[in-house]
């Protein structure tokens, strides 16, 4: 089956740790910090590639994972920054955030990228943390942590006019009279498997892309069969040719037939009902029925549409349905998907939030900005700890615990860390 989508896992690089280092050399006994800071982790970054057509290599690899920065080396040495994770995807995809089901970014162009998640930030070396009372600091930062999600990558075919209706009723052959495509045709249902796309060459710089969308049948708004897979496609078309079986072979109705087509790409998208649409009544070199035939074109006349009659299999009006759907097209503009705000591109310790937890025995606080200072502390140290406790005041959490009503000696736990609160 035609590889259109795939769930993915990618992360960002961590940042590399920044170095505890004094500088050592002969007749310097006791040289002052020179720790350097650790490098920036990779970002990962999707790039739109042509030569790619499908999302089946996604299959067989899950997970993308961008390579961690260089922990800072001593003499003031900065960590390597890492290289980014570049992963190719066909023109045509668009990236959702696969727990919201958000729109992130769609890529229509070659050579298009979107920065899906940004490496963490090295740490810095604890030569930043050198005042004139605190000479000898005895802490550095660690890395900014990379950010990790879950990601649907989803392909919808880049093609004008969408060729729709149920199995059978010649939508592949129209498309091999038109185009240099070549889909398997055979009389039997559900010939087409996955989307034929091929492009209507009118001369004179009159071309369209034209894709014979899958057959359709009842339920596929809803995801019977490959309902949702086939669908998917027509919602980037600008323009529907609706192709509808009258010769009455099978014994179908033919406005029965236009119906529940209309009315399963309704339940899909609603935008879809609203898309102008050109019927085809095909195989009218064979018509077995001609009332119910003209019964078809009376009816979809009086609701507005415009029909063509042709023979797909002779060419009969083949020619004159083209132009008329250039004519058509050039009156459409190209249609864009809204892209929302992607909050998760940027560092998630940024944000400096934090949350009060009050447990049986203890006052629990966690949180992003808070457990990177945790990590940066030498606890062992009596100037890293005051300045670990300088900013846990700088950030509002005593203030916070002593709204929640702690009191002097009551028990505060930060992840692994344990303290008396003394005011």
């Amino acid at each position: 089956m035609f590889a259109d989508t795939a769930i993915i896992k990618i992360i960002s690089g961590n940042g590399g740790n920044g170095l505890v280092s004094f500088h050592r050399e002969k007749y310097v006994a006791a040289g002052g910090p020179d720790g350097g800071d650790g490098g920036k982790g990779g970002n990962v970054i999707f790039v739109c590639d042509k030569k790619i057509s499908t999302l089946a290599d996604f299959r067989h690899k899950k997970v993308y994972k961008a390579e961690n920065g260089g922990d800072g080396k001593a003499k003031r040495g900065s960590g390597k920054n890492a290289s980014d994770l570049i992963i190719p995807v066909p023109v045509g995809t668009l990236i959702k955030d696969n727990e919201s089901g958000r729109i992130i970014a769609d890529l229509k162009n070659d050579g298009d990228t979107f920065l899906a998640a940004q490496g963490g930030r090295g740490g810095w070396g604890n030569v930043h943390f050198a005042t004139p009372t605190r000479q000898v600091p005895k802490f550095a930062k660690p890395g900014g942590r990379g950010i990790e999600r879950e990601l649907l990558l989803e392909l919808k075919l880049i093609a004008d006019v969408g060729l729709v209706g149920f199995p059978n009723v010649g939508k592949s052959t129209l498309l091999s009279m038109v185009t240099e495509a070549t889909p398997k045709i055979a009389n039997y249902h559900f010939t087409t498997l996955e989307p034929n796309l091929g492009v209507v060459n009118l001369g004179e710089g009159k071309s369209f892309v034209l894709a014979d969308i899958p057959g359709i049948i009842e339920g596929a708004g809803e995801g019977v069969g490959l309902g949702h897979e086939f669908l998917r496609h027509v919602e980037r078309t600008r323009l529907l040719l609706h192709v509808v079986d009258v010769s009455g072979i099978e014994g179908r109705n033919p406005i029965s037939d236009f119906d529940i087509i209309c009315e399963e790409m309704k339940i899909f998208n609603p935008e879809l009902s609203q898309r102008k649409q050109i019927v085809v009544a095909n195989k009218t070199d064979i018509v077995q029925d001609e009332e119910a035939y003209e019964e078809f074109c009376k009816e979809i006349e009086k609701r507005g549409y415009e029909i063509f009659k042709i023979s797909a299999a002779t060419k009969k009006g083949v020619d004159e349905l083209m132009m008329k759907t250039f004519g058509e097209l050039s009156k459409i503009p190209v249609p864009e998907f809204a892209i929302e705000e992607d909050f998760l591109t940027t560092d998630p310790q940024d944000d400096g939030s934090f949350t009060i937890t009050i447990e049986e025995d203890a006052y629990v606080v966690e949180g992003e900005r808070l457990l990177k200072v945790v990590s940066s502390t030498n606890f062992d140290d009596y100037e890293s700890l005051q300045y670990f406790q300088k900013a846990l005041r700088s950030m509002g959490i005593i203030d916070a615990l002593e709204d929640k009503g702690i009191n002097e000696g009551d028990l505060v736990r930060i992840y692994d860390i344990e303290f008396d609160f003394v005011r």
